[in-house]
């Protein structure tokens, strides 16, 4: 029987099932602090510009110095969510061949990251459930406490996370989003619109925003991100890569050591790590999603900018909380969506805005519910939630 060329062949990721012995050997690790590898660690200019870039983030408070010097900060800072780009929050441990998706974070802010800044990452595997789903029959929701210390030992930040993990057969079998038409069929005439929306992106900068001039029922004027391309991609892998990715050589002998971790690409013969899904069709489809899709954590972190662009350089966001619903593929574009719902006085006697906030994608559906916390200065007290928090 003659050979098969390569070429031949489809992209296939391993397989693996969710067995008792798995889940067994997952709780054995419940309560226990992961071994994990950042990917960035120094908060240089050079780490936060690739960062802001890779995100489509303009705000000059993150990559202008000159204008963060004449700040309350006195100095270029990391946005909130550079975090991201230390350790994004979980890891794809155990279970293997069966798929990970990280599906949501619960985020508290404490500190400033300031240029220079060295951040250690910690991560507590809290505990998993198991459930039934439409997408993969049964899955494993696995959760995450993660700790962000800088070379201070000052806590800068705290995350839970949690991640779904699905067998990719099932997920294939099921097919449950295959009928959808991708990439999206655009004309030019909406693509216009839309660059036109993404162009007026608003920031607040250093015109302050206090908590007297925000109202109750008050909406954020929305921001725009599309259509999601390959470019795009490897602009966020540059500067937030949620995992270290590796080139031939290296790339094989990790490969060689975790053949779970990678495929062959039968078009080019090449090995592709399983994070491939997020820009190659074939691993995409193998993993039963349609389409190449986006990155949990790059999606947060376009919400994490909705919400510094909306409260200027004086505000501080205390909290922010997302759940990652449906897949944002290539070629999608998503409306990031804001509601003033609350304001009040916290325990601190901070001056609080509660924002829920949504993302609607051009199909109607809400792919990113959440809701966050906002501290504004106070007009009439004078407090001022930045100057609280630097060092």
């Amino acid at each position: 029987m003659p050979e098969v060329s390569i070429a031949e062949k489809k992209a296939q990721l391993t397989e693996g099932k969710i067995t008792e012995e798995g889940l067994d050997e997952l709780r054995s690790r419940v309560g226990k602090k992961l071994r994990i590898r950042p990917f960035n660690t120094v908060a240089s200019i050079d780490a936060i510009r690739k960062f802001v870039d890779g995100v489509g983030d303009v705000n000059p408070l993150y990559g202008d110095e000159a204008y963060a010097k004449k700040t309350s900060y006195g100095r270029l800072i990391a946005p909130p969510s550079w975090p991201y780009s230390v350790f994004p929050t979980w890891i794809p441990q155990g279970l293997k061949g069966v798929h990970a998706f990280h599906s949501g974070n619960d985020w508290t802010f404490y500190r400033p990251i300031y240029e220079g800044d060295i951040i250690t990452p910690e991560m507590t595997f809290t505990h998993f459930d198991e459930k039934k789903s439409k997408f993969a029959e049964k899955i494993i929701i696995v959760h995450y406490d993660d700790n962000y210390f800088n070379q201070r030992g000052e806590l800068v930040a705290n995350a839970k996370a949690w991640s779904v993990r699905a067998e990719r057969k099932a997920a294939r079998d099921k097919q449950k989003y295959f009928e959808l038409k991708l990439p999206h069929p655009w004309t030019e005439e909406e693509l216009e619109k839309i660059e036109n929306q993404v162009l007026a992106e608003e920031i607040r900068g250093k015109e302050i925003r206090y908590w007297e001039d925000v109202e109750e029922g008050e909406e954020l004027q929305p921001l725009v991100k599309g259509p999601l391309g390959i470019t795009d991609m490897i602009a966020y892998c540059i500067g937030s890569c949620p995992i270290r990715l590796k080139a031939l050589g290296a790339a094989l002998r990790d490969y060689m050591r975790h053949p779970g971790w990678a495929f062959r690409d039968p078009n080019t013969g090449a090995y592709e790590p399983t994070y491939a899904v997020h820009y190659h069709l074939d691993a995409a489809k193998s993993a039963g999603v349609p389409y190449m899709y986006d990155v949990g954590t790059q999606r947060q972190e376009w919400l994490i900018q909705h919400l510094t662009n909306w409260m200027g350089d004086e505000g501080w966001l205390k909290t922010n909380f997302a759940e990652y619903r449906r897949f944002v593929y290539l070629s999608d574009v998503i409306w990031l969506k804001g509601k003033v719902t609350k304001k009040y006085l916290d325990e601190q006697e901070e001056f609080c805005v509660d924002v829920e906030t949504w993302a609607e994608n051009q199909r109607g559906e809400n792919v990113m519910p959440g809701h966050s916390t906002v501290i504004l200065p106070s007009k009439e007290k004078g407090t001022w939630p930045v100057k609280k928090r630097l060092r």
